[in-house]
């Protein structure tokens, strides 16, 4: 049940309470730049979701077995060459970035053959932002936010306090990936629409383009922040004995702690 909750929150954390483009601003400029029409906004979004799950699984799979210290895979080769003790404590987490990088640049060629051949309407309307996906830093964002669970175990962040401190799955990977994507589109597709509107309205001639546009990206940010929370009361719902043996537990201890206090006193 409570790995169930964990994955639950992290999705839920990742598509709204913390939305990668409207609490962490990282991928912003597809989101500036391909919200114009809701289809191609769709479009941009899937293709997001789907590099940022490949670049997940591969980042984690690196991380878990190759670059982290004391590896598994890192350490078995290195004991062809050195002694067990030295083996153990070597650490490649300084070729994170250049990993994380070539893992997204290859996943994004990936994407835009399958584009090109299958859709070249949407090759043609995404332009240059579909090459760009390879530079958007919502997906190095999550390479790295993985790297932090699976190297050091960072504890509970901001994906609904799920982790308690230890080391990340594949399965938290993927969910943390595949649900930031998803929120993603969701910005992405709500600001389309919000723009497709904004085509027939009067906007003030200096607040025309960007400008009007940032604005509405500010308030879609004030907007979800009414998620805020939303994890904490589910926790409760879905987990209530839980919290009340947590609560007892604390409230036991004290107790103890105030009878030894009061015997020791007389």
């Amino acid at each position: 049940m409570d790995y169930i909750l964990s994955l639950l929150l992290i999705a839920i954390g990742a598509a709204l309470i913390n939305n990668f483009v409207l609490k962490y601003f990282v991928g912003i400029c597809p989101f500036i730049g391909v919200s114009r029409r809701v289809d191609m906004a769709f479009g941009m979004g899937c293709a997001v979701t789907f590099v940022i799950s490949i670049a997940a699984m591969l980042s984690w799979t690196f991380t878990n077995f190759i670059l982290q210290p004391s590896a598994p895979l890192t350490k078995w080769i290195a004991g062809f060459f050195m002694s067990p003790e030295a083996a153990a404590n070597i650490d490649l987490s300084i070729l994170n970035y250049i990993v994380y990088i070539f893992v997204i640049a290859s996943s994004v060629q990936l994407v835009e053959m399958y584009v090109r051949k299958f859709s070249p309407g949407m090759y043609k309307s995404f332009g240059v932002y579909l090459p760009l996906i390879t530079t958007n830093c919502a997906i190095l964002f999550a390479c790295l936010e993985i790297m932090k669970h699976v190297s050091t175990g960072g504890g509970s962040g901001d994906w609904g306090s799920a982790g308690g401190g230890q080391s990340w799955g594949l399965a938290q990977a993927l969910t943390l990936a595949v649900f930031g994507g998803i929120g993603f589109t969701i910005a992405i597709v709500i600001m389309a629409g919000i723009r497709e509107e904004l085509d027939h309205c009067d906007i003030p001639a200096p607040l025309r383009g960007a400008g009007i546009t940032l604005i509405v990206a500010g308030i879609l940010a004030l907007a979800f922040m009414g998620f805020t929370g939303v994890d904490t009361k589910l926790k409760r719902k879905i987990a209530p004995e839980r919290e009340t043996t947590i609560t007892a537990s604390s409230h036991g201890s004290e107790t103890h702690a105030t009878s030894a206090t009061g015997g020791s006193g007389q």
